[in-house]
């Protein structure tokens, strides 16, 4: 089973998990993708040790590591030390290592062996499968290669994620895109297979009972809108707000509602069984609502002897209010920004994504941000000022991932996306400063004395530029480590 090292935030509990455990005994193929812990100018005790493993100091703006990966090396000549700002100087075939982790999905643009190749050489960690497009059939042929790469390439491992498709409501299938017109009247139908020019079916068979009069009803995240006029027992009738091309098996999302729908539905479980057939390393949940549907699908893994980590999308309203519980359940989580913003105000997302990044700080464990990073590279070669800045805000909040999604997928210039993802992570990972607080001495007692250990040796080690080798019996000192070192 191959993975990359996506390490979460490592629990500091007086017992590690057993699986952790017994992958720092006997790692299988690097298959323990470990995003590893952002770099943060301060720490709380609960943060203190969330530095990712291969650290950010003064010397590595100025020196080179080596790269598992082979990615392009940025040469920063940011000077602490000079109040003045200058330029970082990106070259070709260097040796830095990028500690943020890109996320690719893969689809028609890149679902060939070439590709794949090429997107691992550009700086792709984490292969996704999205299991709302495609079959079985497509999803293996991406898997198989991926595998064929990691055999190939041992040293350069790229994890894959399943997304599954989730409660998700979708309009019908149509002959041609619908163009929507501010002020016009346009239907929506649970009757099937209804195309015309001012109806159209969805897949939910209670969406009229969801609805309510005075409702706005998004249409691929808020491309399009309509406001919710009457409805009758199969029809809800509405005004278009925001108009567009309604294109088929578009997303619908009600602003500030979510579907009454199971999070995990029957075409879920059986793309979870083929995950555990084909043994990926993530799964990607989505709508998520409470720690249950996490605690349902651990439960299965476990019965199935399956080694898969759990990743929750939070993209829910009905999420917020248990996100503590969620967050605790999970392996990790995924700002799903797109649905989201759909559900909620959109001014929410910004903070919502700050939030969510920080309570997975304190939790230790990784988190992915995600949808419309790159999303003007799907059809232009350049990314926007305020993309770049995007993932430049994404890097210094701490995320550990960050992920392309149609850029990759059906995108003209796929590897061009995931070149600026990378330069631009690695450039605003070069201008961060480092300061790991050490634990928080108040709280000194048994559980407390293997943390301060770890911080001291690993400040004598970097002080003298000299390894440490870590003897340790149930790993849990190795895990302390793990994150300070390089």
């Amino acid at each position: 089973m191959a993975t990359i090292n996506l390490s979460p935030r490592i629990s500091l509990m007086k017992s590690e998990p057993s699986w952790l455990c017994e992958r720092l005994a006997f790692p299988k193929n690097m298959s323990d993708l470990a995003f590893e812990s952002k770099p943060r100018k301060k720490y709380n005790q609960r943060q203190k040790f969330s530095v990712r493993s291969i650290r950010i100091t003064e010397d590595s703006h100025r020196g080179h590591i080596t790269s598992p990966n082979g990615y392009d090396a940025l040469d920063s000549s940011f000077e602490i030390q000079s109040s003045n700002y200058m330029l970082g100087n990106t070259r070709v075939n260097s040796k830095e290592i990028r500690k943020t982790k890109i996320v690719c999905t893969i689809g028609p643009s890149t679902s060939s062996r070439e590709m794949i190749w090429k997107l691992a050489e550009t700086g792709m960690n984490v292969a996704r499968l999205n299991m709302s497009h495609g079959d079985h059939a497509s999803h293996q042929k991406t898997i198989d290669l991926v595998k064929e790469y990691n055999a190939q390439f041992e040293d350069k491992v790229i994890a894959i994620m399943l997304d599954t498709k989730g409660p998700e409501v979708r309009s019908g299938d149509v002959p041609q895109p619908v163009l929507l017109k501010e002020g016009q009247e346009f239907n929506f139908t649970i009757r099937r297979g209804v195309s015309t020019e001012d109806t159209i079916s969805v897949n939910y068979d209670d969406f009229v009972n969801d609805v309510e009069v005075g409702d706005i009803i998004l249409v691929d995240g808020g491309m399009m809108s309509l406001a919710v006029k009457s409805k009758t027992k199969d029809l809800v009738k509405c005004v278009v707000v925001d108009g567009g091309e309604l294109k088929s098996r578009r997303h619908l999302n009600v602003r500030g509602k979510s579907a009454t729908l199971p999070s995990i539905t029957e075409k879920d479980w059986e793309d979870i069984k083929f995950g555990v057939d084909n043994q990926v390393d993530f799964y990607a949940v989505s709508f998520v609502k409470d720690a249950r549907v996490v605690h349902e699908l651990k439960d299965y893994l476990k019965s199935r002897n399956a080694d898969i980590h759990v990743i929750v999308k939070i993209e829910s309203a009905d999420s917020i209010p248990n996100l503590h519980s969620i967050l605790l359940a999970s392996d990790g989580a995924m700002v799903a920004r797109g649905d989201l913003g759909a559900e909620l105000p959109i001014e929410e997302v910004p903070l919502l994504q700050e939030d969510i990044i920080r309570r997975c700080h304190n939790m230790q464990k990784p988190v992915i941000v995600a949808t419309n990073m790159l999303e003007s590279m799907i059809d232009h070669p350049t990314p926007t000022r305020a993309e770049v800045s995007d993932i430049a805000i994404a890097v210094r909040e701490g995320a550990d991932a960050i992920m392309l999604s149609g850029e990759t997928a059906h995108g003209k210039y796929p590897l061009k996306a995931v070149k600026v993802m990378h330069t631009v992570a690695l450039r605003t990972e070069s201008s961060l400063l480092i300061t790991t607080a050490p634990p928080n001495q108040l709280g000194s007692h048994k559980s407390h004395m293997g943390e301060m250990f770890a911080f001291h040796a690993t400040t004598m080690a970097n002080t003298l530029n000299t390894p440490i080798i870590v003897f340790t019996r149930t790993g849990s000192m190795a895990v302390l480590f793990e994150p300070l070192s390089a």
